[in-house]
């Protein structure tokens, strides 16, 4: 069994391929790959080969772990059907070709537990679970507060700022690129620069930008807490008699659980966190090298699409 993946040979080098798939187990499903979406945060770096030391990491590799597709065959004792819409958060199925996250692929052999069902009506959304998934999980560590203040405005900013206000706070987000400052729901955009508030209880990073540290723990009331949430290729550093009369507290958010992924599905159906108008750009899978491009360098793409449905 083969499927057509990307496969990035090299920083910047993307090259659309045949590749032979892992013969699945009992355990597995095998997954017909609908769209899958583009981060512009770890596949940024891997594309870029900025990507610190991670496990798995190495080229040739097959990125994308923000995938969505329908089940095409399934182990004897699975809780799936065939014809189930199911998220996958990406796959190792690609033999010498290293997947990481190797969702970005028109079929996919993956373990059963990693894959979840979504509703029919979530459809081309579903690819943006995983981040909405990473922005709960954010806030979902014991006595964590939603955010007071979100850096960047992005996709992950965003769904930050959604869910604060499903918890009845009214976040400030800072922004510097006037292109993506528009489309708040609930919540105000504006520059840092324009921004004299100096007692922020919560702020949220996910910016990315390690030299942000000093600017933002400024910002801090006594014994606030910047919450790094992003992906940070370098080392970060800060200035510490500043944090030391603020008493200031730092805090890692990882990666997102099963439940975060099963909490963001229940906010969808009930309602109470929108995923609309996140994803701005669409591209078939032949133009996936261009695509890319757009994703990294475009600041009016938020969220880039990848449509598999002719392939798989």
């Amino acid at each position: 069994m083969e499927a057509l993946a990307l496969v990035l040979e090299r920083p910047e080098h993307l090259k659309l391929r045949a590749l032979p798939l892992t013969p699945p187990t009992d355990g597995d499903v095998i997954v017909g790959i609908e769209w899958s979406g583009i981060s512009t945060g770890t596949e940024r770096l891997l594309w870029s080969g900025r990507m610190p030391a991670f496990p798995g990491m190495g080229y040739p590799l097959v990125p994308g772990y923000e995938s969505v597709g329908r089940v095409l065959a399934t182990g004897p004792k699975s809780s799936l059907r065939e014809g189930d819409r199911v998220f996958v958060p990406g796959a190792r199925c690609f033999g010498e070709v290293r997947g990481l996250f190797g969702g970005a692929a028109s079929k996919l052999v993956v373990a059963e537990e990693r894959v979840t069902a979504i509703p029919e009506s979530l459809g081309e959304q579903g690819i943006l679970l995983a981040l909405a998934a990473t922005a709960h999980h954010a806030m979902a560590a014991t006595g964590a507060s939603a955010p007071e203040l979100v850096v960047g405005h992005g996709v992950l900013g965003r769904l930050l700022a959604r869910l604060a206000v499903a918890r009845g706070v009214r976040p400030v987000v800072w922004e510097q690129n006037p292109t993506r400052a528009t489309g708040a729901r609930g919540y105000d955009v504006c520059a840092p620069e324009d921004d004299q508030r100096r007692d922020y209880n919560e702020i949220y990073d996910v910016s990315g930008d390690p030299s942000l540290l000093d600017t933002l723990i400024g910002r801090l009331g006594r014994q606030g807490e910047v919450v790094l949430a992003g992906f940070y290729s370098q080392p970060l550093s800060f200035s510490f008699p500043l944090a030391f009369m603020k008493e200031a507290r730092l805090r890692v958010a990882a990666e997102w659980s099963p439940e975060d992924l099963r909490a963001v599905c229940r906010l969808i159906r009930d309602g109470k966190l929108s995923l609309d108008g996140l994803i701005t750009h669409r591209a078939e899978v032949e133009r996936a090298a261009d695509a890319y491009r757009t994703a990294f360098e475009d600041p009016a793409c938020l969220k880039m699409l990848i449509d598999w449905r002719a392939c798989s």
